[in-house]
């Protein structure tokens, strides 16, 4: 899986936020699971930046998320990304051990929220009047 997270950063910002992604991306470096990690700029928009990781799958990322490093040195950075979607599967790559899969997603995915296919019973509403009981 791949996380994708994007930042505005005024011009005059850029040697302050290299100074916090760096440690960020080496405190996710040290966790298992992580394959390969860049911080880069658009080449079109200075104030525009991006730290991409990659990792052997989306649990090993979600661990990293619970190291000491990672609370210190990412989080913080990663609470001021832009608000958007920022972890992708992988379905196709290209190059050295080029790799192809379908998608290990759930089929139900898009209905059903996380922790409603543990219970039978999991309201959508805090509202009584929209259940029979």
């Amino acid at each position: 899986m791949m996380v994708i997270s994007r930042f505005t950063v005024p011009e005059d910002g850029a040697e302050a936020f290299l100074d916090r992604a760096r440690p960020a991306l080496a405190a996710f470096a040290a966790c298992q699971g992580y394959l390969r990690g860049t911080i880069g700029r658009a080449a079109d928009d200075p104030a525009l930046w991006a730290i991409v990781t990659e990792w052997a799958g989306v649990g090993a990322f979600r661990r990293s998320l619970s190291s000491f490093d990672v609370k210190v040195h990412a989080a913080p950075l990663l609470a001021e990304s832009i608000n958007e979607p920022a972890a992708f599967e992988v379905i196709a790559a290209s190059g050295t051990g080029s790799a192809a899969s379908a998608s290990g997603r759930a089929a139900d995915a898009g209905q059903t929220r996380i922790g409603e296919a543990a219970t039978p019973y999991a309201p959508r509403s805090l509202d009584p009047a929209a259940y029979d009981g």
